[in-house]
């Protein structure tokens, strides 16, 4: 009989010591073994999911860990997923603190950063469209996600501040102007 707690714990390691470029980098690896490959949750449940990970404090692929964790096997779950996923980035840190001071001024070495730069923009830009994909933004309502980040960008508002007017929005939207069946 497999150990669920093992099984999980394997697979958050191998995603957080294989996926560089933080949280957003993690999305579609952590879905494919969350939702396609050991099916523990559904693609919805998922997005739902990585939208409450992104709006809470901390390290966004933590939070989704714990919080799939949570789902699934509640407390235990939530600490078995979280430290399978931090313990490989920990242990990378800490060997890399040990040696950084002889390989800082290596020229391979800087090289490489710079070739792994662009790699890990492509590994932020695929979860995002797919999210988009997936949270069903079409034409018609493309314009919220691009205003609301270039209300970021350009303008400095507080993505605090833009998650609950989206809240908000589409509590009033949902409750008020189109209520579902």
């Amino acid at each position: 009989m497999p150990n669920f707690y093992l099984d999980s714990f394997k697979t958050f390691f191998k995603i957080g010591l294989f996926t560089f470029g933080g949280g957003y980098a993690m999305i579609p690896l952590i879905e494919e073994e969350v939702v396609n490959k050991h099916g523990w949750l559904g693609k919805e449940e998922f997005v739902d999911i990585v939208a409450v990970a992104q709006s809470c404090p901390g390290v966004m692929a933590i939070n989704i860990s714990a919080f799939i964790g949570y789902r699934l096997r509640k407390v235990k779950g939530a600490l078995c997923m979280a430290l399978g996923t931090a313990l490989p980035s920990f242990l990378v840190i800490l060997a890399i603190a040990m040696f950084f001071h002889q390989f800082e001024d290596n020229k391979v070495v800087a090289a490489i950063f710079r070739g792994i730069r662009p790699a890990v923009v492509a590994l932020i830009a695929v979860p995002t469209f797919n999210m988009a994909k997936s949270a069903k933004i079409t034409l018609t309502n493309c314009w919220i996600p691009i205003a609301c980040a270039l209300g970021i960008w350009l303008m400095g508002v507080s993505p605090i501040y833009v998650v609950l007017a989206a809240g908000i929005c589409g509590f009033v939207y949902g409750k008020y102007i189109k209520p579902t069946e």
